[in-house]
């Protein structure tokens, strides 16, 4: 079978195309542009090339990535790691883009469990305003974090007055009050990051509402059966998961968001150690919802960390095994998703 590794950058692609042994075949380089990615796709007819590996199908590379699918092409990602890993076993360690483009071919045709790039769709498009919300979040936080400072300036001790959080609206409205005899510079400038603050809390406010309405649409919505789950935080583990079918198993998934501890032992020695690697937001969401569960009397997930407990558990150790079981839910709940093929009209 030939297999064509894909090396993308900003403005080319470098394709080579390897045969069953990895003997490269043939090399060539498209512009990353509607065109190149037609020429792409004819060289790849040509060859008769039976995967392609693309590294970068989620940035430089998903134009193309999207196109090859589409054509009914089998396409895998194959990640950066895994070609600087690869790279590494070379007795010439140089890098060039025909020299990635082989070693990404290779590992295109040796790995049978490299993920699929995420089709366009409701859940990409789910991702897509996760992510923005994520950011419009961080400036809040930020313009928040200034208009204290200004305060703390102009105002010294306005936290006598002013109880809460800077993002509450309530908060703002006083802190409005507090400078609104004040003429100087800085209270003008603490005046218009009121007005910022307030500006991005109300388009965060409509950011959720279409995030509700898309996780509804993506059958997400089902994820927020389980206790400490909210729509932010299912929405937030749809993004990340994308293809619920990339984990067949729950231990995949587990080893996948960091839940699934690694193997420590030695001899006669069994132990397991903490595992710090993993989607990280994923692992975040899932540690949020095992705090929530715990710190309710009576839920299920409280219950459970009360008998690891008894049975001679850490705290630590405890929260760790919840977070597991948690996990397994979610994974139990992922593949009962019913994905519709286009995302609703919002505007």
């Amino acid at each position: 079978m030939v297999v064509v590794g894909i090396d993308s950058h900003k403005d080319t692609l470098a394709g080579c195309a390897i045969d069953e042994v990895g003997r490269p075949l043939d090399y060539r380089s498209f512009a990353n542009t509607a065109a190149g990615h037609a020429q792409a796709l004819g060289w790849v007819c040509r060859l008769g090339a039976g995967r392609v590996a693309v590294e970068g199908s989620g940035g430089y590379g998903r134009p193309l990535a999207l196109v090859l699918v589409g054509a009914d092409i089998e396409v895998v990602d194959v990640p950066p790691q895994m070609t600087a890993r690869a790279r590494r076993g070379q007795r010439s360690r140089h890098k060039s883009d025909p020299g990635d483009a082989v070693l990404i071919a290779r590992v295109g045709a040796r790995e049978d469990d490299l993920p699929r790039p995420r089709p366009n769709g409701v859940i990409e498009d789910l991702r897509s305003l996760v992510l923005y919300r994520h950011e419009q979040v961080l400036a809040l936080n930020r313009e928040a974090n200034r208009l204290h400072a200004d305060l703390t300036q102009i105002r010294p001790g306005y936290k006598q007055k002013i109880r809460g959080r800077l993002t509450r609206p309530s908060a703002l409205s006083r802190v409005v009050r507090l400078v609104s005899a004040d003429r100087s510079v800085r209270a003008d400038i603490a005046r218009r990051r009121v007005r910022t603050t307030q500006r991005l809390l109300k388009h965060i406010a409509e950011l959720d509402d279409q995030i509700g309405q898309l996780l509804h649409a993506a059958g997400g919505a089902v994820l927020t059966d389980i206790y400490g789950i909210g729509t932010q935080s299912a929405a937030e583990i749809l993004a990340q998961v994308g293809d619920p079918t990339r984990y067949p198993t729950k231990a995949r998934f587990a080893m996948a968001n960091g839940t699934a501890p690694l193997q420590a032992s030695s001899g006669r020695v069994v132990r397991h150690r903490l595992n710090r690697g993993g989607n990280r937001r994923l692992n975040r969401t899932i540690h949020i919802a095992a705090i929530t569960q715990i710190r309710r009397p009576g839920t299920e997930g409280r219950l459970y960390y009360e008998r690891l407990q008894a049975r001679g558990k850490t705290k630590t150790e405890a929260i760790r095994i919840l977070k597991r079981r948690i996990s397994d839910r979610i994974w139990t709940h992922l593949q009962h998703l019913s994905t519709p093929p286009t995302a609703p009209n919002l505007t």
